[in-house]
């Protein structure tokens, strides 16, 4: 492990977080689960994707 990490471990030891701060990272990791759920267990429309495999006209 890296020092840098141990020191900035000890600093949010002595001043954690505020409880916003907390409650926004886990909103955020909350969007990335749902996100995933829905991709993973209901499947992507090919309306998101980039590069979508119909196309409905022809150049």
């Amino acid at each position: 492990m890296n020092p840098r990490w141990l020191f900035r471990m000890a600093r949010w030891a002595r001043n954690p977080p505020s409880e916003g701060r907390v409650k926004l990272v886990f909103a955020i990791i909350g969007v990335c689960l749902l996100i995933f759920g829905i991709e993973y267990f209901v499947g992507w429309p090919e309306l998101f994707s980039v590069d979508p495999k119909i196309h409905k006209w022809k150049p």
